[in-house]
């Protein structure tokens, strides 16, 4: 399925940004024209992407040439190059800036990722994404999580039941929701996982009593209430903290004996790792 979001999204982002014609190359570059280029990393992190910029420049042009020097998943200096390009420079100059743009923003996910994995060393917790990304791009963030370290969450609505707030309201209580959500799983003859979002110690032991769940969410639970939360589920249920945890406090969390944390700013807040893609 993957590919073929890719596939469907490269020309999708190629349409929208040639429309008739990239005319600036048009204008001043010979057709004929051959040359080489290079990526050049100018920032510490941890470099994504590789793969996708390899099919969108056979999308643009399969005699393109594509000289991989670095693969997806390493850890990157100033300096480096991940690989080089040769070919029409026509074709060259028409991939610039969608390949930067695409790989930039999936090695910030994978550095800030790597970052949050590597606080919680020696620990068995593992940093789970969100469905905060960004609409048609998902399917790549949520790539990028994985190249850094993390796993995903869930890719849509579709793959998990989550009961959260607002569910919960609508239906008019944790106990109300969980049972309609059995019931619908067994009429639809659905196998996924229930996960529900406690907000509260009693939210919590009511989750315990009612049962028929998965994982229990700890929703911007202080870190002293996710301590006593984990002891009372004492492992009957998988457990996930969430709620504007962050870099200074994701370990204390974790220490806390979480199976997960969730971290929405994995993908919504993100400072795009600097790089370049320079003729030789």
């Amino acid at each position: 399925m993957e590919n073929n979001f890719l596939g469907e999204f490269i020309l999708r982002s190629l349409a929208e940004d040639l429309g008739d014609g990239d005319h600036s190359s048009l204008a001043c570059i010979p057709a004929e024209k051959k040359g080489k280029a290079k990526l050049l990393i100018k920032e510490n992190g941890v470099i994504a992407g590789i793969r996708v910029a390899k099919e969108l420049f056979s999308t643009i042009d399969k005699n393109l040439k594509f000289d991989l020097i670095l693969e997806d998943g390493t850890n990157v200096v100033p300096g480096d190059i991940a690989f080089y390009l040769s070919g029409h420079q026509q074709s060259i100059l028409k991939s610039e800036r969608l390949v930067l743009n695409i790989m930039q923003r999936m090695s910030g996910i994978a550095t800030s990722t790597h970052e949050y994995v590597t606080q919680l060393n020696g620990l068995k917790t593992i940093i789970l994404d969100t469905r905060k990304t960004t609409p048609g791009f998902r399917f790549l963030e949520k790539e990028a999580v994985r190249i850094g370290g993390g796993m995903n969450h869930r890719m849509g609505l579709f793959d998990m039941i989550m009961l959260k707030d607002n569910h919960i309201d609508y239906a008019g209580g944790i106990a109300k929701a969980i049972h309609k959500t059995r019931e619908y799983l067994m009429k639809n003859k659905l196998n996924l996982k229930v996960e529900i979002e406690a907000r509260s110690l009693d939210d919590v032991r009511t989750i315990l009593s009612t049962g028929g769940v998965d994982r229990i969410m700890l929703d911007n639970f202080s870190i002293e209430e996710t301590l006593m939360a984990v002891k009372e589920i004492s492992g009957r249920y998988e457990t996930e903290s969430s709620g504007g945890i962050n870099l200074l406090t994701i370990r204390a969390y974790a220490e806390c004996g979480v199976d997960f944390i969730s971290v929405g700013a994995l993908t919504h807040h993100i400072k795009s790792l600097d790089m370049s893609l320079k003729a030789v």
